[in-house]
């Protein structure tokens, strides 16, 4: 619950310091050159570590991976059918594409799952989201951030990017054992993550712009909480014929709200801003409603 409480706080923060006049107009970058360069690569070679994999874990791996490139192939469509710019596509890409795993994701696990089933959760946001982010997520960026990249600048940006960096040293180090303090230091530049990332996200909202970004927007979290989670529901299910708490866990994983670290490379980006924005500030809240109705579909399967 302190985990969900942080976040409107920290949004509201930056909506307030942002009306307030209190720090320059382009405070938000700043936030961002840290999250990026700092708070996602500790993170990263904090979590990482030590992952241990299970082969009945697949489906929980494999979903973020689905889940992006299913928004990918999704948006590229409703692009070309509305004419969207390439700013606005790679922005509902990024947003649309990959969930809130862990800030958000693992304490509403904790709510409807238990406890226990938060280690589906790590997994996801390990192996899943934060790979996807690192490799798919910012060649989707580098991409649409010029509207035509070739192969060799979107392979640099990705061979730069520093969590993807901090995640090859994070598999090269896993047989190593941090030093108590190294670990409590990663930690604790990778908490910074969440709450700077939502005052980045508050310091940028402004309600006023949905105008001619209604239309994306509603799409996006239409897909994002509502056709995403559903296809992969009957993927899974269905097709797959998997049961259990695990795979209910990992569709429930799939409803989150968009993830606050490939918003911040959208931005970063300068993939439509106040889009990203709205998607996450206006989505992360709406999730709060769609979550419950997952949940309660899903005791049936």
């Amino acid at each position: 619950m302190a985990n969900i409480v942080l976040l409107f706080v920290c949004l509201a923060i930056g909506m307030a310091l942002r009306q307030s006049g209190r720090v320059p107009d382009n405070a938000h970058t700043a936030f961002n050159a840290f999250i990026i360069h700092v708070s996602l690569p500790a993170l990263t070679l904090a979590q990482i570590h030590n992952i241990q994999m299970q082969p009945a874990l697949i489906y929980s791996v494999t979903m973020p991976w689905l889940l992006f490139l299913g928004a990918a192939a999704f948006f590229w469509c409703i692009a070309k059918a509305m004419r969207l710019g390439a700013a606005t596509t790679g922005a509902l890409m990024l947003t649309g594409g990959l969930a809130n795993t862990s800030f958000v994701g693992l304490p509403m696990i904790e709510t409807f799952y238990g406890a226990p089933m938060m280690a589906v959760g790590i997994l996801i946001d390990q192996l899943g989201t934060y790979l996807v982010l690192s490799t798919l997520g910012i060649a989707i960026a580098a991409i649409y951030s010029q509207g035509a990249a070739s192969a060799r600048d979107v392979l640099k940006r990705i061979m730069t990017f520093p969590p993807f960096l901090a995640l090859i040293a994070a598999l090269v180090l896993t047989p190593v054992e941090y030093p108590p303090w190294v670990a409590e230091v990663l930690q604790r530049l990778g908490g910074t993550l969440a709450p700077l990332a939502l005052v980045s996200v508050g310091l940028q909202l402004r309600l006023d712009q949905v105008g001619d970004n209604g239309p994306p927007l509603a799409i996006g979290l239409a897909f994002k909480l509502l056709i995403a989670p559903f296809v992969l529901a009957v993927l899974y299910f269905q097709f797959f014929q998997a049961t259990g708490d695990i795979v209910k866990v990992t569709v429930f994983e799939a409803a989150m709200g968009p993830q606050i670290g490939g918003a911040i490379v959208g931005i970063q980006h300068d993939l439509n801003p106040p889009l990203i924005t709205l998607m996450v500030g206006i989505g992360i809240t709406a999730s709060f409603l769609t979550l419950p109705m997952w949940w309660y579909a899903m005791q049936t399967m």
